[in-house]
């Protein structure tokens, strides 16, 4: 298909626009089986994924479901709804169009599947609750296409890999289904195309012009950066001034709490009382909802925001978006940029905001690396097993299935294309008896076999508690937030936070700060208070870690040895350690040691991201204890680790000796918190422990207590369990980050550049500002502890 019918001509023509060369090229690739687009933001890459439907149904012999839309955002379902149903209306075309999220009312997802729109746009949660219905084979009959929006976005997490295994299932259900993926940022088109193209299908990637490169700077403030803290704080004044000096303005933060925390500093400096407002995940949704309202309206001159406006909702007229700290990542910094300015062949403007010194060389870095287009991204994994159980369970809600054909349906998808049998033959047993410890326990006996080999489930009541766990988004540990008296919903806070307040203490949420009235029906009730210096709440966000690429980029940059593109400030800073010193190298680890006010420190300079480098200190202070050199304690960042104690390393090389790492590892994972954490949460995912039951949540302690019990239980008597095979994957690669300190041990080769002085080190010194102490419990603290007590004895007389 080439030509556009002539009703849709005619509105192009009418909105004064020309088919775009990438659209032409959607529509002549119609019939192929896969096609991933990559276009600017603004270049109409969702029309261009909808050009192919509406020629199709402009003729209007198609009844029943014919396209899919699938976004990560409810709120980006919405958007595309509102921007589409204007062109259908507008060419009078005979199509139903319609959303289908969390939000949609029961009543009308009913209607929905005895009636489907010709478009149905959802997410892929959503997705994954229809494929279980048995009516699933007549909704999907006549499907020909889903399109899946922002899929760089997906390609990251689990909720991508259960978007694939829905995608082979509805494919098995719409054998002729053509597949389409849209994105503006793709740091590995081809693994995209790897991941979206049913196995072992092609999928043609079309790269549409890029248009300008965006107008990217740094914010020249008045004040230099402090040396450590996520807040800047200091720049809020320069802040104001852009907002002042354009029409709409974005303020990402890395951080929920640290978009909450700026938010209200940058209102109480606000004194043109500029219209400005807040949007992050754990808001309320109708406080999000009149947020985004007020923005399509124009209404706001300034919106502070985390990754909930990351992707592509249309918000007209943002002429800059602001990066508060530093973006950790290249590709998610292209990405927001792309929010500034959706007029195609026009650049977007964002200003870098560094919080800290050490940010502003990686802010430097990153712009270097967006001019260059050098996006940064890690390698995907094998599916992981836990959201295989999941899909397994999905597919049993449905009808019976025969195994070896459900096998071969699977590894058509993604990453799961190469999935051994044995595996899957795991994830199988368990959604069948629970595995080896559990099998006398009825309740976790979901699968039986019938007498033609068919797998289906045990008690068909099950198929419900199934549906309300369906999903890998792990919101777990956090309570609901109300006005007193009104009712009015804020948002949410985490339980940790909401049981360290007493009545009367005060916090941020919404921009707003709030009195700690009392604990309610697990809900945290809250009154108006413009009191004393509020604590600032604790949100389920994500702490990035700085990418592997850009960390290497930096190393690249210290071998410069003259830093012109750095502000006198910072290139003076790195001038004085080379001097006093020497900076970190690629293929080199640095390691300082030095003594300080009677502790003596070590530094090392892994460059390992946040993670990594925190389990490198977890690690470190563990072999520090065993050889008698009583750590006391702590701190990591990005880039470094700083521990301290009250015995000098002569010698570090043997502390990074890989197998002695590696043994450390194992034996501190073993009896720490955070296996059962991540234990619980690919328990949850692969429904072993429900969150939800007869339509109630359950708390997140009552969701802990049972998760540690299962979890005690699995390590005692069936260590090789699936689940806990499962936890011990998932923490090394996501919470200890393992990966990264095994690749920083191959990039050195054994060689270490200790160094050292006779005090701290310039680069050292804003750890020890570092908030996020780790104090080490054992000899040192011991020995301190004596010598207090024989101080105090002589003070006495007694000694």
């Amino acid at each position: 298909m080439r030509d556009l019918p002539d009703q849709i001509e005619t509105w192009f023509a009418a909105q004064g626009w020309q088919i775009h060369p990438h659209q032409r090229d959607m529509l002549a690739r119609a019939a192929d089986p896969a096609t991933l687009l990559i276009a600017p933001t603004g270049g109409g890459k969702t029309m261009a994924g909808f050009l192919p439907t509406l020629a199709e149904l402009s003729a209007g012999h198609h009844s029943g479901l014919h396209t899919i839309y699938v976004s990560p955002l409810k709120a980006l379902a919405a958007d595309i709804k509102r921007n589409l149903t204007r062109p259908v209306t507008d060419m009078g075309l005979p199509v139903r169009i319609e959303d289908r999220t969390g939000d949609t009312s029961y009543t009308q997802k009913r209607k929905q599947r005895a009636d489907p729109p010709h478009i149905l746009l959802t997410t892929p949660e959503s997705l994954a609750l229809l494929i279980s219905y048995p009516d699933a084979p007549r909704i999907f009959a006549g499907l020909q296409r889903i399109i899946v929006d922002e899929i760089h976005a997906l390609a990251d997490s689990k909720r991508g890999d259960q978007l694939m295994l829905a995608l082979s299932r509805v494919q098995a259900l719409a054998p002729g289904l053509r597949r389409v993926g849209l994105s503006a940022t793709v740091d590995d088109p081809g693994a995209i195309a790897h991941l979206l193209a049913r196995h072992p299908d092609p999928c043609a990637i079309l790269q549409a012009d890029p248009g300008p490169d965006p107008d990217i700077r740094m914010l020249q403030t008045d004040q230099a950066p402090p040396w450590s803290g996520g807040g800047a704080a200091y720049a809020i004044p320069a802040v104001l001034e852009q907002v002042r000096q354009h029409k709409t303005t974005l303020i990402f933060h890395n951080t929920r709490a640290q978009a909450e925390i700026f938010f209200h500093r940058l209102w109480m400096q606000n004194e043109d009382a500029l219209p400005i407002g807040i949007h992050h995940g754990s808001l309320d949704r109708a406080q999000r909802e009149k947020v985004e309202s007020a923005m399509v309206a124009g209404d706001l001159r300034a919106i502070v925001c985390t990754g909930s406006l990351d992707l592509g909702i249309d918000w007209g007229d943002v002429d800059l978006v602001i990066q508060v700290g530093a973006p950790k990542n290249v590709k998610r910094l292209v990405q927001r940029i792309g929010r500034a300015n959706h007029r195609y062949n026009a650049p977007s403007k964002a200003l870098l905001v560094p919080a800290n010194r050490f940010e502003v060389v990686e802010c430097v870095a990153a712009l270097e690396a967006a001019k260059a287009h050098d996006l940064d991204g890690e390698p995907r994994g094998p599916g992981p097993l836990d959201v295989l159980c999941q899909h397994i369970l999905i597919t049993a809600c449905a009808a019976p299935f025969d195994a070896d054909a459900l096998f071969d349906e699977v590894r058509q998808a993604g990453t799961y294309a190469a999935l051994p049998r044995a595996d899957f033959d795991a994830c199988l047993d368990f959604c069948a008896t629970g595995g080896y410890a559990l099998r006398a326990y009825d309740r976790w006996q979901r699968l039986q076999k019938r007498a033609n080999g068919d797998w289906q489930l045990r008690d068909p009541r099950s198929a419900t508690l199934i549906r309300q766990n369906i999903g890998t988004i792990q919101d777990t540990d956090t309570l609901k937030v109300r006005m007193r008296g009104r009712g009015a919903p804020l948002g949410e806070v985490e339980e940790g936070f909401a049981a360290s307040l007493t009545p009367g203490d005060t916090f941020l949420i919404g921009g707003q700060v709030v009195r700690y009235e009392g604990l309610r029906e697990m809900t945290v009730e809250v009154s108006r208070n413009r009191g004393r210096e509020p604590k600032v709440a604790t949100f389920n966000g994500t702490k990035f870690a700085t990418s592997t690429q850009l960390s290497q980029r930096i190393l690249r940059m210290f071998a410069q040895g003259d830093w012109p593109q750095l502000p006198a400030h910072t290139a003076d800073w790195l001038a004085l350690q080379a001097r006093v010193s020497r900076l970190p190298q690629q293929g080199r680890l640095l390691v300082e040691t030095f003594p300080h006010e009677g502790r003596d420190y070590l530094c090392a300079y892994g460059f390992a991201g946040r993670n990594a480098q925190q389990t490198l200190g977890l690690i470190l202070t563990k072999r520090m204890e065993e050889t008698g050199l009583d750590p006391l304690g702590f701190v990591a960042t990005d880039y470094a680790v700083l521990i301290w104690g009250l015995r000098p390393v002569t010698d570090p090389a043997p502390l990074f000796d890989r197998a002695a790492l590696r043994d450390g590892l194992e034996g501190w994972l073993a009896g720490n918190a955070v296996m059962k954490r991540t234990f619980r949460s690919s328990a949850t995912i692969a429904g072993l422990i429900q969150r939800s039951f007869q339509g109630q949540r359950k708390s997140g302690r009552q969701a802990t207590f049972s998760s540690d019990i299962l979890y005690d239980t699995l390590a005692k008597y069936d260590p090789d369990h699936l689940m806990l095979r499962v936890t011990r994957d998932e923490a090394m690669r996501g919470l200890v980050d393992f990966g990264r300190i095994e690749d920083m041990l191959d990039r050195i080769e054994g060689r270490i550049d200790h160094v050292p002085l006779d005090r701290l080190s310039p680069l050292s010194a804003p750890l020890f500002l570092e908030p996020g102490r780790v104090p080490v419990v054992g000899a040192g603290q011991e020995r301190l502890l004596a010598e207090e007590t024989e101080k105090l004895l002589a003070q006495a007389g007694l000694a």
